[in-house]
């Protein structure tokens, strides 16, 4: 379903049920996966050379809110849910059941993985890598050009599942953020994070193991990994997954730690 105020080019492949809100404009080289949500102003397959001719593919069930576009070239996984104002770029692989808050940016020749989620205006650069259910919180910034400007500035970060990067912090280029690592608000990251430490402070500092943290409820258990405790939106198999020890544990942890 769409309304006589949008856009749609007769050459898109536009699945069963996907609704289309005002002034969009559809491009010819969009696909576009039934059930798919695109409210007003967004603009889908915008065209670009640096695509290369490849189409945008948006996965089954998505749901893209007003005023985002999603270039061509892209290849995005079923259920994504954005905010308003997204931009993301050529060539991104994104993962099933992402989530892209409002004034995000993937700039495009990256992958972003399965469950992974931004909360509002974080910035992810050419290059980069994005793990499985990792989260990116408010103005998180990761970086890839050691010498800006120059060319082509594709030491991209990467980041490894279940890893947490709080508010405002920023990631020089070509670090690695290690899984189930935790890097504090406001940090400057200039070295690798090894998996599951916590780093905090600019620049960041080693400040221990991220299971030493406990939850703030006086509950005395630890806060980390997340995935043990916070299970919201996360589809019911996986959270069983979890919960069974898939990737819940630290490196040879036992079953009573993984209870």
């Amino acid at each position: 379903m769409s309304t006589p105020f949008s856009k749609i080019d007769p050459r898109a492949k536009i699945g069963n049920q996907v609704t289309i809100g005002d002034f969009c404009v559809i491009h010819a080289n969009a696909e576009i996966g039934d059930g798919c949500v695109i409210e007003d102003h967004c603009i889908i397959g915008y065209p670009t050379p640096l695509a290369e001719d490849r189409p945008l593919r948006l996965g089954a069930g998505g749901l893209v809110r007003s005023h985002s576009v999603l270039y061509a070239g892209s290849d995005i996984g079923e259920q994504l849910r954005t905010g308003h104002h997204v931009v993301i770029r050529e060539k991104s692989v994104v993962g099933r059941e992402c989530q892209i808050g409002s004034y995000t940016e993937l700039q495009g020749d990256l992958t972003f993985g399965d469950f992974s989620r931004t909360q509002s205006s974080v910035f992810i650069p050419k290059h980069s890598s994005i793990g499985k259910a990792v989260w990116l919180l408010p103005r998180v910034t990761l970086t890839n050009d050691p010498h800006p400007p120059s060319d082509p500035g594709d030491l991209g970060v990467r980041v490894e599942d279940f890893a947490v990067l709080a508010a405002c912090s920023t990631v020089l280029p070509g670090i690695i953020i290690g899984r189930h690592a935790l890097v504090g608000a406001g940090s400057l990251v200039t070295r690798d994070v090894p998996p599951e430490r916590v780093v905090a402070g600019v620049p960041a500092k080693d400040r221990g193991l991220a299971r030493d943290i406990l939850l703030r409820d006086g509950s005395g258990k630890p806060a980390y990994p997340w995935i043990r405790h916070f299970h919201r939106g996360y589809p019911t198999d996986l959270v069983q997954a979890w919960m069974a020890g898939d990737g819940a544990g630290p490196p040879g942890a036992d079953a009573d730690e993984k209870e």
